[in-house]
C-alpha cells in the first residue's frame, strides 16, 4: 500500500473511532492550558487533572501565579513528575508574561518557545488548542505510532512531525494529534502490543517493524 493511501485509510479509521476527540487536559483559558501542558511532561493526564483544580483555585492568572511563588506551587504540584523544576518554570514563565506581555500569552511560536519550560511540543499544543493555529504536536507516543504505521522513519519527534505534516492537510493536524493519542491509549500500547489485533497495525505495520520492535523490547 502506498503511503498516501495508507495515511488516508488511517485517517478514516481514526475519524470513525474518535470523530470529535476532546482535549484531555482540563483548562479554562490559554494560560491554564499552558500550565497543564507543562505539568503533563512525564505525568499522566489523569494525574494532571487531579492536581490543576487545586492549583488554579489558588492561582489561575500569570499575576496570581507570580504572587504564589515557586515554593507554594511546588507544594501543590508535587504529585506530578519533575515537580521541582516545573514549579520553577511555571513561576518564572508567569513572571515573564506579566512583565513583557501584560499577563497575556503571546499567540506565536517564537515567543511561546522563549518561555521557561515551554518547548516546541508544548507551544504546538497551545497554538493549536488555544489559538486555533494549525499545528501537529508530536510527543514520544505519536512518534512511536507513526513509526509503527510506516508513516515516518524519523529518528526524533521533529522529523516525525515534518513527515506527518507532509502526509495530512493542515486543517486536520490538531484533530489527528488528539485522535492518535486516544487511539494509542485504547488500541496501541507501548508494550504488550499485538499488532494483528490492532485496527491499524494489522494492515499498516510491516513484519520487519514488528520484528524490530519485539527485539528492542526484549533487550
Amino acid at each position: 500500500m502506498k503511503i498516501a493511501a495508507k495515511a488516508a485509510k488511517i485517517a478514516a479509521i481514526l475519524d470513525e473511532l474518535f470523530p470529535d476527540p476532546p482535549i484531555p487536559l482540563e483548562h479554562q483559558d490559554p494560560f491554564t492550558l499552558l500550565v497543564a501542558v507543562i505539568l503533563s511532561a512525564q505525568c499522566t493526564d489523569k494525574k494532571v487533572n487531579e492536581v490543576t483544580p487545586k492549583l488554579f483555585e489558588l492561582a489561575k492568572t500569570p499575576q496570581q501565579m507570580t504572587e504564589l511563588g515557586a515554593e507554594r506551587i511546588l507544594q501543590v504540584i508535587r504529585p506530578c513528575g519533575l515537580s521541582p523544576q516545573k514549579s520553577k518554570n511555571i513561576a518564572a514563565m508567569s513572571e515573564i508574561l506579566v512583565e513583557r506581555y501584560h499577563g497575556q500569552l503571546p499567540p506565536n511560536f517564537v515567543d511561546l518557545e522563549s518561555l521557561p519550560g515551554v518547548g516546541h511540543k508544548t507551544a504546538s499544543v497551545v497554538m493549536a488548542q488555544a489559538f486555533g493555529h494549525p499545528a501537529f504536536p508530536v510527543d514520544t507516543h505519536i512518534h512511536r505510532l507513526a513509526w509503527r504505521w510506516g508513516l515516518s522513519s524519523g529518528k526524533n519527534v521533529a522529523e516525525t512531525e515534518r513527515d506527518l505534516k507532509e502526509l495530512f492537510p493542515p486543517e486536520n493536524w490538531t484533530k489527528l494529534h488528539l485522535q492518535i493519542i486516544y487511539f494509542g491509549r485504547n488500541f496501541c500500547p507501548a508494550r504488550g502490543h499485538r499488532p494483528q489485533q490492532c485496527p491499524i497495525c494489522c494492515f499498516a505495520m510491516t513484519q520487519r517493524r514488528q520484528d524490530e520492535e519485539l527485539a528492542r523490547q526484549q533487550k
